[in-house]
């Protein structure tokens, strides 16, 4: 079954996040996608970027997780990747299409394929974009 069925759906996922009404434990990997998506089919790469880190930082402070928890490389990775995969995409594809195809060629361990665990979790990873050291990105 697919994750998504109505863009209804995704938008709510979207709002739910960007308002803070979404639980921090209830905001999956799946709907990470989703938002990335929503943002990207919109506001191209750079403003999507921007959004998303904003979006996270105020999700974050809201629900009282420590900013330290935030990862700029993961962040922009995973906008990267979105962004690749769409660019595959006709542009006649629905949005819940989209969404769909985006969380079943992505999961959450895909960044681990281009990152070692050093890497990515260091404090450097956190603060500032690094590249891939295990896998270049594809662009």
């Amino acid at each position: 079954m697919c994750p998504y069925q109505t863009d209804t759906e995704i938008e709510k996922v979207v709002r739910g996040f960007e308002m803070c009404e979404t639980g921090a434990d209830d905001f999956k990997h799946r709907d990470h996608l989703a938002v990335a998506v929503c943002y990207l089919q919109t506001l191209g790469r750079q403003a999507a970027l921007e959004r998303m880190r904003t979006a996270l930082m105020r999700f974050l402070d809201h629900h009282g997780v420590d900013r330290k928890q935030y990862n700029e490389t993961i962040t922009v990775f995973w906008i990267e990747v979105v962004a690749a995969k769409l660019n595959e995409f006709e542009s006649t594809v629905s949005l819940v299409e989209k969404c769909n195809r985006v969380v079943e060629a992505m999961s959450k361990d895909l960044v681990l394929e281009y990152y070692s665990a050093e890497r990515l979790w260091s404090d450097e990873a956190r603060a500032r974009y690094l590249a891939p050291d295990l896998k270049a990105l594809a662009g």
